[in-house]
């Protein structure tokens, strides 16, 4: 089959078509990558019809590697680092860039995945990549920031090693806005990342750890086995099917700002908690005498019945990029439910595509980066942080008692103690002073007086 290409980056925007776009006053950020709508006609019914397999097209597990960029696009030297001259130069030019936002994923067996981290890590700096990425032995997941052609080059070194070739990958706008807020601390920082900028990261992080999304259960190996992926365009269908249970992987405070109409909510508060959750939700943990009727008679198989409550026979999950349906499809598949199925991309791939007159997506989606929520056509959602929880608040949560900013929320407030809450405050205070939560010498060992009354560095001698 031809792979399809995924990464849509806006490599050829001008200098000067950016500068008229930042200048319009009828502005929609989302516009390079979707259609400007009209005023929505109202909603259809939903037609009450059996779903078909045979009427849905399924994807293969494996995604080819995205060709993105024309032949026109210049390659960024990352040989050595510029001098300050053409530093300048190439902060100059770089203004004119547009910026992209990509998460990405793949599992396969990955042992020596620690070997990975500082070039990866190197690379992002030198070409002024933001994000975070996680290596595991199971793979890697990561969700980026930079100039269409820096990320696209990471993608491309990453998937120089022939097991992370077919990321799984997700593109979504970043606005002109928040573009020249970017762009505005390259010239002062290496990774042109402040606290305003798309990312809320102040650096790219590569993190090693045990499993790329933690669900604790090493058996559950979506390298093995998987649920059948359904496009964006035949999700509707699949889930208006009354035979079909709707089930969201993600956590509560993710589903609480939205999620898909009638889809069963896990209620946990992490993603380790969703094995728990589906045994409390189809009661699962079979009784002893059942399993001895079964076992007598010969009939117990993979669809069985467990306390009276039989399994269902067909479950369509999704969540926010797709990652996390790639393990709990493999979990359910190893607790006997024959059919599985999840949304290819997730949510964020559903609002790209679908639009909103046909979406059965109710509210906004939560995503892991600076936007904090995106709304149809991936636009910026209207949803903040409370920086004391990292959950996302609403204009109307922000105008409870228990607000304060920087230290509470309606729903943190009663768990943080006093003591919680000072720390913050004073976290806060120190971030407004400096810039920066840490202090001016964060990351490096606090000046303190010599003998001689020379500030000297803590741990270092006095001829250095």
């Amino acid at each position: 089959m031809q792979s399809q290409p995924l990464f849509r980056c806006r490599a050829a925007a001008s200098s000067a078509a950016l500068r008229m776009m930042l200048s319009s006053p009828n502005l929609n950020p989302s516009s390079h990558f979707t259609a400007k709508t009209t005023s929505s006609p109202p909603k259809a019914p939903i037609p009450n019809h059996r779903f078909s397999l045979s009427s849905l097209h399924f994807s293969p597990q494996i995604m080819s590697l995205s060709q993105c960029f024309s032949a026109t696009a210049n390659p960024v030297a990352v040989s050595k680092p510029p001098d300050s001259r053409s530093e300048e130069r190439e902060s100059s030019e770089s203004s004119s860039q547009p910026l992209v936002v990509v998460s990405f994923y793949k599992f396969a067996d990955f042992p020596d995945h620690a070997d990975l981290r500082k070039p990866l890590k190197d690379l992002c700096e030198k070409l002024r990549v933001s994000g975070g990425i996680i290596l595991a032995p199971e793979g890697i997941n990561g969700s980026i920031c930079g100039t269409c052609e820096s990320v696209e080059e990471v993608l491309e070194f990453i998937q120089s090693d022939k097991r992370l070739k077919g990321l799984r990958q997700v593109e979504s706008p970043v606005s002109p806005e928040e573009e020249a807020i970017h762009h505005g601390h390259s010239s002062s920082s290496p990774l042109a990342a402040g606290e305003n900028a798309p990312f809320r990261w102040d650096h790219v992080r590569v993190k090693l750890k045990k499993e790329i999304v933690s669900l604790g259960m090493p058996f559950v190996s979506p390298v093995e086995r998987v649920g059948k992926y359904v496009s964006p365009k035949d999700w509707n269908m699949l889930i208006s099917d009354p035979d079909t249970v709707v089930m969201d992987v993600r956590n509560d405070y993710e589903t609480r700002i939205g999620k898909f109409k009638g889809a069963v909510d896990p209620c946990t508060t992490a993603f380790r908690e969703f094995p728990s959750s589906v045994d409390d939700q189809f009661q699962l943990a079979e009784t002893e005498a059942q399993v001895k009727l079964d076992d007598l008679d010969g009939s117990r198989g993979p669809s069985f019945e467990t306390q009276g409550m039989k399994v269902p026979s067909r479950v369509a999950m999704y969540c926010t990029g797709g990652i996390r349906c790639e393990k709990a499809s493999s979990f359910l598949l190893s607790k006997g439910f024959k059919e599985v199925y999840h949304l290819e991309g997730g949510i964020l791939k559903y609002l790209e595509e679908v639009p909103k007159q046909e979406s059965l997506w109710e509210g906004e989606c939560f995503v892991f980066d600076k936007r904090v929520s995106v709304d149809h056509g991936l636009t910026q959602g209207t949803f903040k942080l409370c920086y004391g929880c990292k959950q996302p608040v609403s204009d109307a949560d922000m105008e409870a008692s228990e607000w304060e900013f920087g230290v509470s929320c309606p729903y943190c407030y009663s768990s943080k103690s006093e003591e919680e809450k000072e720390r913050a405050r004073a976290r806060q205070r120190q971030f407004e002073s400096c810039g920066v939560i840490g202090g001016p010498d964060k990351g490096r060992r606090p000046a303190r007086p010599t003998d001689d009354g020379v500030q000297g560095i803590t741990g270092l001698s006095k001829s250095l």
